[in-house]
């Protein structure tokens, strides 16, 4: 195992909106808070987060340890990682961001107390579960796991007019790999038997509901929290993009026959036993 970095005692005290999760970020932060809400901390623990993104909630887990601890986010997206220590700065040198994928960890890694990973399940397909249990080599021995991804049920409405307008204008071949994508994600009935599956114990797959505001037309093709992944399913099942926007076009106008939408926030915590 790395040994834990020594910290000068003369820390830099970081502003308060870098200990904080985010107060603008409509998407992170409610499941990083539905994450918080199961996760067991302590100072001087060590974490790691997975699939960290831009920080959330990593700043905020280092702030929580303190510098007896150690913070180390993995991420494969090197222009998140670039900000996250850009944002970083002076602050929290027992906060360290590193290049990696959840799927094949460096085993110089060590163990960790915690493993965290906001949104980050979503990322371990297609092979879910042997993902999570080379995930949780990384844990100490009665160490915790938890980890959030929105479930099978986000959005369901949608889906559901997405495919009723398939089957009517006879796209079938697009319905089929519209299904496809459906059927992949997970359910926290799912989260629960794999963490099984890892040997884990006090198994908690919890949901919380999110309701997501959108009006029509462009701000809902366009939304931050649809497009750049949900949405981007929808289009993909087409071969011609051309005719993807038209038909995602159609979607956007009709919005009164799916809202409200709902994300399912789920979050999978489980402890690995003790020596």
């Amino acid at each position: 195992m790395m040994p834990t970095p020594s910290h000068s005692s003369s820390l830099k005290t970081p502003p308060t909106w870098l200990c904080e999760l985010p107060k603008k970020d409509p998407w992170s932060r409610p499941f990083a808070e539905s994450l918080l809400r199961h996760l067991d901390l302590y100072e001087g623990a060590t974490i790691l987060d997975v699939a960290c993104g831009d920080g959330i909630p990593s700043f905020h887990l280092a702030h929580r340890v303190g510098p007896g601890g150690r913070v180390v986010g993995i991420d494969l997206n090197h222009a998140q990682l670039l900000r996250s220590r850009a944002v970083q700065g002076p602050y929290f040198p027992w906060l360290e961001f590193r290049h990696g994928d959840v799927r094949t960890l460096p085993s110089d890694l060590g163990q960790f107390d915690r493993i965290t990973g906001n949104l980050s399940f979503m990322f371990f397909r297609p092979h879910r579960l042997e993902a999570l249990q080379q995930l949780v080599k990384f844990l100490k021995p009665g160490g915790q796991l938890v980890l959030t991804f929105p479930s099978l049920g986000t959005f369901d409405s949608l889906w559901k007019r997405i495919d009723r307008e398939m089957i009517q204008q006879g796209f079938t071949k697009e319905q089929e790999r519209f299904a496809d994508y459906i059927a992949e994600r997970p359910s926290a009935a799912d989260a629960r038997q794999w963490l099984e599956a890892c040997g884990l114990i006090n198994i908690d797959a919890a949901e919380y509901p999110l309701e997501l505001h959108t009006g029509p037309g462009q701000e809902f093709l366009y939304h931050p929290l649809l497009r750049g992944g949900f949405l981007d399913d929808v289009y993909e099942c087409f071969a011609d993009q051309t005719v993807a926007d038209q038909f995602m076009d159609r979607i956007s106008l009709d919005i009164q026959s799916f809202v409200p939408l709902f994300a399912q926030r789920c979050v999978m915590a489980g402890w690995l036993p003790g020596k």
